[in-house]
């Protein structure tokens, strides 16, 4: 009576696992020392916690909580990496880890409820982390509102003369155009020109 209430909680506490991580990679671990696993644990440390499993009771618990992607490859002596951090750190960690010790090996993952093959979670340590990803962000994002402060600041005879020139880039499509350009006189031109100069370094400015 006991067992079987032990296998029920050993059933609730991976399902609970499966649903409150945001990835879970499923590997097989054999030959690897109780050193190799310790050190593994901490590479992932911050990122996921690395659980050895029981194969009939993971399939119990991956069904419960929907998980599908594992069917078919819980053989062998099996551990998962639960990911409750960064999944592509989580995976780095793994690739890396393999790479140094072949013995383990990465058999595939689950992200937010879709498959991932082995293959995938190579891909998937390959990309940049959510830290380089949001610095770039920021700092795109950062000279995207110097650009807007630059444009704000100017003064507004600049502006009028970008607007005009804006204008006149419109009415220049239209049919009439060639007959305007030919009335208008020469102090016109002269004019147009460093609008029109100007207008192409802030469209210049906005596409960058």
């Amino acid at each position: 009576m006991a067992r079987k209430a032990d296998k029920a909680a050993a059933i609730a506490e991976l399902k609970e696992k499966f649903s409150s991580s945001n990835a879970a990679v499923l590997t097989e671990y054999r030959g690897l020392t109780v050193k190799q696993l310790t050190e593994l644990r901490g590479a992932l440390r911050g990122n996921a916690t690395f659980a050895v499993v029981k194969n009939t009771l993971t399939q119990l618990a991956a069904k419960e909580a929907g998980v599908t992607a594992f069917d078919d490859q819980l053989v062998g002596p099996t551990a998962i990496a639960f990911v409750d951090g960064d999944p592509v750190e989580a995976a780095k960690g793994l690739r890396d880890f393999a790479k140094a010790n072949p013995l383990l090996v990465i058999k595939g993952a689950v992200l937010d409820g879709k498959p991932l093959s082995a293959e995938d979670v190579t891909k998937l340590a390959d990309l940049e982390s959510r830290e380089v990803l949001l610095a770039k962000l920021a700092g795109a994002m950062n000279a995207s509102l110097s650009k807007a402060v630059y444009l704000f600041a100017a003064p507004l005879s600049q502006t009028a003369r970008v607007v005009d020139a804006l204008r006149a880039k419109v009415e220049a499509e239209g049919p009439v155009q060639a007959a305007a350009t030919e009335e208008a006189p020469a102090e016109a031109e002269a004019e147009a020109s460093p609008a029109e100069e100007t207008a192409t370094v802030a469209e210049g400015g906005d596409t960058e």
